[in-house]
């Protein structure tokens, strides 16, 4: 499948999964860095649906370390519930340590305790996702639903972003009937992204070497799957 998907940017992201402090500390200490981060967009809450297939191959593909591996999820930002204007379609690919992403505006779509999943993969395949990779999208299952609030920063010299993810809160979807009204699973774990060209490699160790927090592997999906599936 991943020879059918032509990424045109590749970049780097590192992650950092920071418990011993809150959001404002690290936010305080990411503008004090020495690369003079500035916060670059208000601070809004992202929303998304994962699909996977039968078996769970993306989660698994994860937790083996599998060198290329994809997640499909419906991206849209604000509330969580109701009706959802600009959904994307995203197809984020893993080829190593490098990361890219696809991107495919979605027909709206309403979002409450009754979700149809056959209602969803027709706006998949009409989204303009390449013809021969159809039939595998078509298999496609609900697996997870989660949403958090991002902050945005970039550097000084405008290579380096970092987000910081806050407020993570994971539910489980299925194909029909959903209690989303049940109290979700929360992390009180702050993750704090920073994404940067390929030949930039070099000098984002010296970046994040000023960080107080250790790069970490970190995967919102593994980790919301692990919770919704009590495998934690």
């Amino acid at each position: 499948m991943f020879e059918l998907l032509e990424v045109k940017k590749w970049r780097y992201e590192r992650k950092f999964v920071v418990s011993s402090l809150d959001k404002y500390e690290i936010e305080t200490h990411i503008k004090l860095h020495p690369a003079i981060f500035s916060e670059i967009f208000h601070e809004r809450t992202i929303n998304n649906i994962y699909l996977d297939w039968p078996g769970l191959n993306n989660f698994w593909e994860n937790i083996i370390g599998q060198s290329q591996r994809l997640k499909v999820r419906i991206r849209w930002y604000g509330s969580m519930f109701g009706y959802i204007e600009k959904p994307i379609l995203e197809l984020k690919i893993k080829n190593g340590l490098l990361g890219g992403k696809l991107s495919f505006p979605l027909a709206s779509f309403s979002l409450d305790t009754i979700i149809k999943l056959d209602d969803v993969i027709e706006r998949i395949v009409n989204s303009g996702i390449p013809n021969l990779i159809k039939p595998d999208f078509s298999n496609l299952k609900f697996s997870l639903l989660n949403s958090y609030k991002r902050k945005y920063f970039l550097s000084s010299d405008k290579n380096f972003r970092v987000t910081i993810d806050s407020d993570v809160a994971f539910h489980s979807i299925k194909n029909q009937s959903n209690e989303f009204a049940a109290r979700p699973h929360l992390s009180h774990e702050v993750i704090v992204e920073m994404k940067y060209e390929k030949e930039l490699d070099d000098k984002a160790n010296h970046i994040s070497n000023q960080f107080i927090f250790k790069n970490t592997k970190s995967s919102k999906y593994v980790e919301g799957i692990k919770r919704t599936e009590n495998m934690i």
